[in-house]
C-alpha cells in the first residue's frame, strides 16, 4: 500500500505515520516528480519546497502561508490536503481562533469629535466684505464725478444741447442767415488740441485713427449710429474703410465731401482748420 493510499484511508497508526514533509516528499518521489516539476506545476519556489519536504516551514512566512502551500504540493503529488493540513496544525498548535468582529465594527464607530466653530475665518470673511462694500461704494462716487475721457462712444447719435434756440439760428437784421453751429461744436473745442469726431450716419464703416506718436486710438467697425470722439496734442492720423458713410467733424468745423460709399479715405488732420490739413 503506497503512503498517499494510507494516508487517505487513515488505517496506519498515528505514531507510525510520517511527519507532513516526508509524506511529501515520498508522495512525489513514488509519483515518479523532481522537485523542479512541482515548483513549476504548483508556482512554490524550489527552496520553499525543498525546506517543507525537511519539515522546515520558516521559509513559507507564517503558517497561513505554510498551509496554503501544503495544500497545493499535496495535490500535485495526489495526496489529500485535509489530512496533512490537520495533521500540520496538530504538530504546531492548532489553527489559530477566528478574530471576532465586534471589535473592528467597535473601532470603526469611533466618531471623530465635532469640529469647532471657525470663528477667525469667519471674521477675515466680514472684514473682507465690509473693505469691498467700502471700496465699491467710493469706486461707484469717483466714476460718477468723472464725466470726461479722450475718446467717448455713443449708441445712437444724439442731438446736442442746444442748436435750436442760439441765437445765430435766427436771420440777422441785414436779412442774411449765420449758419448754424456744427454737432462738434459740444462744450467747445479745446484750441491747443486736434479734435476729431466720427459719426456713422450712411451706413457702418471700419476706422482707424493714430495720434501723433504712431499708436493705435482705435480701430474697428464703426456701426451705423455709432460716434466716436478722438483728440491729441498735434495731429490724428485717420482711415476710413467707407468714407461716404462717416460724417466726420474736425476742430468744431464740419468735413464735406469725404468720398463715396464704399470708397477708403488716408486722412491727417492738426490743430487749427481742417481745410488745411
Amino acid at each position: 500500500m503506497s503512503i498517499g493510499n494510507a494516508l487517505e484511508d487513515g488505517n496506519s497508526p498515528e505514531d507510525d505515520r510520517p511527519s507532513v514533509g516526508r509524506a511529501l516528499q515520498q508522495a512525489r518521489i513514488a509519483a515518479g516528480l523532481t522537485v523542479d516539476e512541482v515548483s513549476s506545476a504548483t508556482r512554490v519556489r524550489v527552496p520553499i519546497v525543498q525546506g517543507i519536504e525537511q519539515d522546515d516551514f520558516s521559509r513559507c512566512g507564517g503558517d497561513v502561508y505554510a498551509r496554503g502551500h501544503i495544500r497545493v504540493l499535496a495535490r500535485a503529488v495526489r495526496l489529500d490536503p485535509e489530512v496533512l493540513i490537520n495533521q500540520f496544525d496538530a504538530e504546531h498548535g492548532g489553527r489559530p481562533e477566528p478574530t471576532p468582529a465586534a471589535p473592528l465594527f467597535d473601532a470603526e464607530r469611533i466618531r471623530p469629535e465635532p469640529r469647532r466653530p471657525n470663528w477667525t475665518a469667519a471674521m477675515v470673511a466680514a472684514i473682507v466684505a465690509v473693505v469691498g462694500f467700502v471700496g465699491f461704494t467710493l469706486f461707484s462716487g469717483n466714476d460718477k464725478n468723472d464725466g470726461s475721457s479722450v475718446a467717448e462712444e455713443t449708441g445712437s447719435a444724439k442731438p446736442t444741447a442746444s442748436t435750436s434756440s442760439s441765437p445765430s439760428a435766427t436771420p440777422s437784421k441785414s436779412g442774411e442767415r449765420k449758419p448754424e453751429p456744427s454737432e462738434s461744436a459740444i462744450a467747445g473745442v479745446p484750441a491747443d488740441k486736434v479734435t476729431v469726431k466720427l459719426t456713422a450716419e450712411d451706413g457702418q464703416s471700419w476706422i482707424s485713427a493714430q495720434d501723433h506718436n504712431g499708436r493705435l486710438m482705435e480701430e474697428g467697425v464703426l456701426r451705423q449710429g455709432q460716434s466716436k470722439t478722438f483728440s491729441d496734442s498735434k495731429r490724428i492720423d485717420l482711415v476710413l474703410g467707407n468714407a461716404g458713410a462717416i460724417k466726420l467733424f474736425v476742430n468744431g468745423k464740419e468735413v464735406k465731401n469725404l468720398s463715396d460709399s464704399g470708397s477708403v479715405q488716408r486722412l491727417s488732420y492738426t490743430k487749427g482748420d481742417p481745410e488745411a490739413g
